[in-house]
Order: structure tokens, then C-alpha cells, then sequence
């Protein structure tokens, strides 16, 4: 059996995402506004949010292919996000991170202390060279995200994306381990 890694910050847990979890997946993936960057379309039923949910569970499976977890305030039950690792190329020792967080929750840095945790723990655990993200060029939000941990914009994916009817360039940006060791050591 697999036990998934639960990892702890100072103010949040990363755990499972688990079926109970479909309602808060629905509101947040729901949002076509609010998802306009996460390169899918809404979801738009509580049956859609149990299969994003049975897709995330299914990348842990062999060959495994990543990790996503649901980020809860610690003391409070209740996803208000997830983060996640995924596209685990072995061979390459690389994967993608990707990251939302409910609307309600911006701005108070869960998303920072989330994708932290998961860096420092896919470079440690997965033993990965490198962590890739591609984002949409208007998200200013998640490219300094990306750009506050050190990871350096390496071009841009020409109408790479396809969701809500339309292509979309995509911004790849990429963290070298040896970067996150130098710049993040404590």
C-alpha cells in the first residue's frame, strides 16, 4: 500500500486529496475567471471535481508520474488549495510543479509556503534536477511566485495550451537543484 507523504509548515498541512475533498476542488476549479490560468476548463459539477480528484490519485500510481497535495490551514479541515509534482521523468529527474489556491485565500503567502515544501522535498526525495512550471504570461501573480524562489524564465511555448475555446502561449520558467540548494539553504 502507498502512503502518501504528508508534509507540515508552520501554518499549513499538506496531506491526500481525498473524494470528501470534491466540493472545495468544485468551487475553486469552478470559477472559469479564477481558472482562466490553470490551462483547463472549469469544472463544472461535483462529478467533474471527483474525477480531477481520481486523476490526481492515479499520478501516484506505478509509473509514478507525481504527487499532488491539498493545502489545509493547520487547525482548520478544509482544502483551500492543492500543489503538486508532476511529469516525474525518472531518467531526466525532472517534473512540472503547478499550484491554486481559493480566491478567499490569496495574498497570504499559503501558496509560497505550500510550493516551498514541495520544492524542497521533491529536489530531497525524488532526488530532481530540475523543476520546470509553465505559466500564461498575464498570471503576475505566479511568475513572481516562480521568480521569488530563483527560477529563471527560459523561454516562451508558443500556443502550447489549449482550454476555454482558445490557444495560449505559455512562459517556461525551470529551477536547477543546485540553485534551490545554494539560494534556499537554512
Amino acid at each position: 500500500m502507498f502512503h502518501f507523504p504528508a508534509l507540515h509548515t508552520s501554518r499549513l498541512n499538506l496531506r491526500e486529496i481525498v473524494e470528501s475533498d470534491a466540493e472545495n476542488i468544485r468551487q475553486i476549479h469552478g470559477d472559469a475567471e479564477y481558472m482562466r490560468w490553470f490551462g483547463s476548463d472549469p469544472v463544472l459539477d461535483l462529478e467533474g471535481a471527483k474525477k480531477l480528484i481520481a486523476t490526481f490519485a492515479s499520478w501516484r500510481k506505478e509509473p509514478v508520474s507525481g504527487a499532488r497535495w491539498a493545502i489545509e490551514l493547520r487547525g482548520q479541515p478544509g482544502l483551500i488549495g492543492t500543489c503538486g509534482l508532476f511529469r516525474w521523468n525518472r531518467n531526466w529527474r525532472s517534473c512540472i510543479i503547478g499550484y491554486e489556491i481559493a480566491p478567499a485565500h490569496q495574498g497570504r503567502g499559503y501558496v509560497k509556503e505550500a510550493a516551498n515544501a514541495i520544492i524542497a522535498w521533491g529536489f530531497r526525495e525524488m532526488q530532481l534536477n530540475r523543476i520546470e512550471a509553465q505559466v500564461h504570461p498575464d498570471n503576475a501573480a505566479s511568475i513572481a511566485l516562480l521568480e521569488a524562489f530563483g527560477f529563471p524564465q527560459e523561454g516562451r511555448q508558443r500556443e502550447v495550451g489549449y482550454w476555454a475555446g482558445r490557444h495560449h502561449d505559455l512562459l517556461q520558467y525551470a529551477l536547477l537543484n543546485a540553485q534551490w540548494s545554494t539560494e534556499n539553504a537554512a
